[in-house]
């Protein structure tokens, strides 16, 4: 536990900046966090991230309470693109489910990378080691692992600034008229199906860009580039605008190719190394399997 009292300089002050700040080993993310679940009290009393400090406020931080991971390791032979005593980048395949949860015990990413890498961090608790970001199950791709808590915060930090690069290459209903678009539209839970995210209101801001590859008849193949990223973003918005992703069960027709789910691959993953703050950049090819379904499709002509 860690207690500070605010001074004159310190009035005025976000309590989340001014922790971030304040204290070693932590971030802005991070903190804000820790004020979410309740970790942080002003005075006796939890606040939320945009509270303005007072002169002679007394701040109490508790630490998080790390439990030792229940997770077995399994080799599941991942590929690893890159390594290092912070960071490694994975490849995971279509069909596996990033973290443990209810339903999905074992032969999970981190199942995998348990077995793979010595160092894992620890930051997101007992069930997510080293997780900094996610994709979904049927999505395939490069994911950037954070093998300390030094390094986590550091790449969460790159996500929040918006920093990181994250390209995906996806195949949608319907022929795309113009080369390139950007979606800006706030995503949040859909009020009328809780296990679905939409395009409402009340959401979190949400912005993808994107490139028309190639043209078929009746589906084109676009890059998305994230410029934030939400649950399901580019399968959203892509319904949104009115060109579904192929395959998708939750937000796609009926009628569509069978793909045993969404095709949607996160192809380039970039970011500044935590330690050398050099910029690091990543690419993958298509799946086999992806690259499959193209084969069967007709291009149009130019």
């Amino acid at each position: 536990m860690q207690e500070i009292k605010a001074n004159e300089m310190d009035s005025g002050q976000r309590i989340d900046r001014l922790l971030s700040e304040k204290l070693d080993d932590t971030s802005r993310s991070d903190m804000q966090g820790r004020i979410r679940d309740g970790l942080v009290e002003v005075n006796g009393e939890a606040v939320k991230p945009n509270y303005k400090v007072k002169t002679d406020d007394v701040i109490i931080v508790h630490p998080r309470e790390l439990v030792e991971a229940d997770i077995s390791p399994q080799n599941l032979n991942l590929e690893i693109l890159y390594e290092d005593d912070d960071v490694a980048v994975v490849n995971k395949p279509k069909g596996m489910v990033v973290h443990p949860a209810a339903g999905h015990h074992s032969e999970t990413l981190v199942n995998g990378l348990m077995f793979q890498l010595d160092d894992l961090s620890g930051i997101n608790g007992e069930l997510r080691p080293g997780i900094v970001h996610r994709i979904d199950k049927d999505t395939s791709g490069l994911l950037m692992v954070a093998k300390n808590d030094v390094a986590h915060r550091a790449l969460v930090d790159q996500l929040v600034d918006k920093s990181v690069t994250r390209k995906y290459v996806a195949l949608v209903h319907g022929t795309i008229p113009h080369d390139k678009g950007t979606i800006e539209a706030p995503i949040g839970r859909n009020p009328k199906e809780r296990q679905e995210m939409a395009v409402i209101d009340s959401g979190r801001d949400a912005t993808t860009h994107f490139n028309v590859l190639e043209r078929y008849e009746g589906y084109t193949l676009i890059e998305c580039i994230l410029e934030t990223g939400r649950t399901h973003q580019i399968r959203v918005h892509m319904k949104y605008i009115g060109y579904p992703l192929v395959g998708d069960p939750k937000y796609g027709p009926r009628k569509t190719l069978n793909t045993d789910g969404q095709m949607l691959h996160a192809g380039t993953l970039g970011f500044i190394h935590p330690t050398s703050g050099e910029y690091m950049e990543f690419n993958d090819s298509l799946p086999e399997p992806f690259e499959d379904v193209l084969e069967t499709l007709t291009p149009l002509s130019d």
